[in-house]
């Protein structure tokens, strides 16, 4: 599935005329992003976020084969 998402600047004619264009495949979505502002402004619900390393740590010992 692809997604085609429209920004609010290029207003419902843009998003309009890309519905009619891609009307026939149904492997395209296109939608409207409606979105108002940043959600990760507010921090008083989460904290601060943390970065990461999401490898697993490797076991103790010797792994030259």
């Amino acid at each position: 599935m692809i997604y085609c998402v429209v920004p609010p600047e290029l207003g419902e004619d843009a998003f309009l005329r890309l519905v009619e264009h891609y009307k026939d495949n149904p492997n395209v979505k296109v939608i409207m992003d409606r979105r108002q502002g940043e959600r990760r402004k507010d921090r008083s619900r989460g904290g601060a976020r943390e970065t990461r390393d999401r490898r697993r740590r490797r076991l103790p010992g010797d792994y030259d084969v």
